[in-house]
């Protein structure tokens, strides 16, 4: 059922892995941070790092009213009973801060393993998500319900998994797209679907420097990542593209060199039907906050698009 939530991410927010790497109190002051520079959401991974539960408990503790958007929990990681109850309190706790996004590209029919670790396979794709959905809403409520329900999105990239999240969700998570992505999605999902798209960054004036690190991030997703190779290819490009990666797919991929450049690609995928843009920067360290570069963005994206989204929930 699609209710009124009473809340917006606005249009621009920051996407970051960086989080795990830092102790609690970093994290805390990063958060408070990007909510005070006028971000309208926190997006956040999960790998090894803490789960994605904790990780927003401690980012909605750290802030007063920015949105924090798990982009993604993985579904290969906890059962449905588990998620359900802690997206429940995280509701309770937080009205309308917390989105829930879903997710776990190792959903086929092998078991894979994140650095050495076996991470067991939960059926394919679009039928392993419909059924972990429909686990999650049959769970016996036994605490306060939160009021309203906290919203879910889907990581979605092809046709079907679109079309699952802006029937069965309040819309999706594309990670890793370029703008023609967005503009595809769209159409698929139709007007009244969020469309939540996350864009790399580099922020650096020098543009060869810039263009190393976005090349090396655009190689290790495709070549580690055959999710996302497949959903590229499905945009057009080819062996040679994926095999270097070539520039054309770099720069499809990544936005580097100043804020102008950044700026302008955030509009792109505003203009083709993205409610929110979460901007993802990189650095030639991975593992550091680029708390630089989000002070240095946020005036440039501030104005990009100043009236916030607003639509419904499941």
């Amino acid at each position: 059922m699609k209710t009124d939530q009473g809340h917006t991410l606005g249009r621009i927010g920051v996407w970051t892995m960086a989080f795990d790497g830092q102790p609690a109190g970093r994290v805390r002051e990063a958060a408070a941070e990007i909510e005070e520079l006028g971000y309208g959401a926190i997006w956040y991974g999960e790998a090894f790092g803490r789960d994605t539960a904790s990780q927003a408990w401690l980012l909605l503790s750290a802030t007063r009213r920015i949105t924090v958007a798990s982009g993604i929990a993985n579904i290969a990681f906890r059962d449905p009973i588990v998620m359900a109850t802690a997206t429940r309190a995280l509701g309770e706790a937080f009205p309308g801060r917390y989105l829930l996004g879903l997710g776990g590209h190792r959903v086929d029919d092998t078991v894979h393993t994140l650095d050495g670790y076996p991470v067991p396979a939960v059926g394919k794709a679009v039928s392993a998500m419909t059924s972990y959905l429909a686990a999650m809403d049959a769970v016996p409520v036994h605490s306060p319900s939160p009021r309203p329900a906290a919203r879910r999105v889907l990581a979605a990239l092809g046709p079907r998994m679109l079309s699952l999240a802006a029937e069965s969700t309040w819309g999706a998570h594309p990670y890793f797209v370029p703008v023609e992505h967005t503009r595809r999605a769209r159409q698929i999902m139709g007007p009244e679907a969020f469309l939540g798209v996350e864009q790399a960054v580099v922020l650096d004036p020098d543009v060869e420097r810039a263009r190393e690190v976005a090349t090396a991030h655009v190689g290790a997703y495709v070549s580690m990542a055959p999710h996302h190779a497949a959903n590229i290819r499905r945009m057009g490009f080819d062996e040679i593209d994926t095999g270097g990666p070539s520039r054309r797919l770099v720069d499809a991929i990544v936005a580097y060199g100043d804020a102008q450049v950044i700026q302008d690609r955030v509009r792109q995928h505003l203009a083709a039907g993205a409610d929110h843009v979460c901007v993802q920067v990189l650095t030639a360290d991975p593992a550091a906050f680029p708390e630089h570069e989000w002070r240095e963005l946020a005036p440039a994206l501030r104005d990009v698009a100043p009236t916030p989204w607003s639509g419904s929930a499941s």
